[in-house]
Order: C-alpha cells, then structure tokens, then sequence
C-alpha cells in the first residue's frame, strides 16, 4: 500500500493587472521572472516517498519588483529543496524553516544590491511526508484543507488587525532584513487521509471568493484538474482583479503494485 499526490496548478494574470507578479514552484515547476502566467491547468503525480513540494508566492513591489521577489523566491525553494531534500524525512520543521530563510535572504540580497527598499513576496507551502503534511506560510497566500466533509483554512494570515481602510498590510512576508524584523513563518504539520484535498492560492483567490464558495468547488466530483478550471473560471466571472494563482493537491491511497512501478520509472 502507497499514496500519491495528485495535483493541478495554474497562474493567471487576471482582468486588471498589466503583469504578473506571482509565482509557483510545484514539484520542480516555476514561472520565470518575467512572465504572463500560464495559458493552460498543468497537473501532475508524485508518490509520497518522492516528498513532495508546492508553494505559491505573490510578489510585492513597485516597478516590477514585485515579480523578482516572488521569481528570487521560487528559485531559492529550488536550489534549497535539491540540496536538502533529505531533512523532510527526519526534520521537516527544520526543512520548512531553513527554507524559508534561504528564500529570504535570496530575495534580500538582490534588494541590498539593487538598492530596492521595499520588495517581497508571501508565500503558502506544502510538503508531503509519510505520513502527514507539512505546512508553512508567511503573508495572507492561505492553504485550505477538505478531509471529508470538513473544511478550514489551516494558514495563518500575517496581517496587522487593527487595520480598518483598505486591504491591512502584512506583518510577514519574505523580503524583510531579519535585524529589521524576525521572520516567524507559520508552521503546522496534520496527518492525511485517502481523499484529503489540499488548496493553495494567492488573495486572488480569496479576494474574490468567499470560503463557502471555495469550500463548494472543492467538495464537487472531479479530477483536481477540473476543480482548478472551476475555481479559475469563478475568479474570472467575478472580475479576477489580481493575479491569480492555483495550486491544488489530492492525496490517494493505492495499493496496485503496477501503479508504484509506473510512478517510480516514469520519464
């Protein structure tokens, strides 16, 4: 017996905004630098032992800075993820957090050499272990779950409360010097079930779907590739005033032999 990962993802630019400042790295997958988002719903299959990793990344930003941090970020998640990929297995929480100062510092780094005062990206990252997900956010990129018929927002979102005008400013993202402020990711880990779906989105999403909705959308029948199109397809009918990025993960027990084999030897 075996579990995979099913997963789907997309990133659009919306109807509002002239480029696009998120970004993804999805089991080896990002977006360059510059880009317009994809046209099309990607997906994909992992089995668990291959620890598999998501994140999404919105970037923040004046004068295209928003998308470098969000491109630093993505690329930093990979180099760190091929060099340490072992600590999943034994120290996942360790992992999550080295990873996120790696892409901190990467994201830094170029604001310290390019003298940019203020860039940076959130992000909302999952990787799959044996026996459990391990989860990690900073900024309001939220990561939702569907096990059974329960669903929550298991992300926290990093945003100053008393704000009352306007969308509240982050608390947390990366991009910020650490004697500036600590960088405190939020970092959970939960055991899954055969079924269990898990969502990650940028406030693209959020902002224009309510929780009942997104909830709807996930508990339909269907491959997550379809449950994709359906959530991209609402964001649009609703106006898609921000960039828009979609990653959703299902996890499937399994106990064919043959569906291991093709797995492990796939090209």
């Amino acid at each position: 017996m075996t579990y995979h990962i099913n997963y789907a993802y997309t990133c659009h630019v919306g109807k509002v905004r002239p480029n696009n400042e998120d970004n993804f790295w999805c089991c080896g997958e990002r977006l360059p630098v510059s880009n317009q988002g994809i046209a099309e719903i990607r997906a994909g299959i992992r089995l668990r032992e291959s620890l598999p990793v998501l994140a999404v990344f919105d970037g923040m930003g004046g004068e295209s800075q928003g998308e470098m941090a969000a491109g630093l970020a993505s690329e930093a998640l990979e180099n760190f993820y091929k060099a340490n990929k072992g600590m999943l297995r034994k120290t996942p929480e360790l992992f999550l957090r080295e990873a996120c100062r790696e892409m901190n510092q990467a994201v830094c780094t170029y604001g310290r050499e390019q003298r940019i005062s203020a860039m940076g990206t959130t992000i909302a990252m999952i990787a799959f272990g044996n026996k459990e997900a391990h989860i990690c956010n900073l900024g309001d990129s939220r990561i939702y779950q569907l096990s059974g018929t329960d669903f929550s927002q298991i992300s926290r979102d990093h945003v100053l409360k008393s704000y009352r005008f306007g969308k509240a400013p982050l608390t947390q993202f990366l991009g910020v010097e650490e004697t500036e402020m600590k960088l405190e990711p939020s970092i959970g880990t939960l055991p899954y079930l055969d079924g269990d779906r898990y969502l990650l989105c940028s406030d693209g999403v959020t902002d224009m779907l309510s929780d009942k909705e997104i909830k709807e959308i996930l508990q339909m029948e269907g491959t997550v590739r379809d449950l994709v199109q359906t959530l991209l397809e609402k964001v649009l009918e609703k106006g898609a005033r921000d960039n828009t990025t979609i990653i959703l993960c299902e996890v499937k027990q399994d106990e064919r032999p043959l569906l291991t084999w093709l797995l492990q030897n796939r090209k």
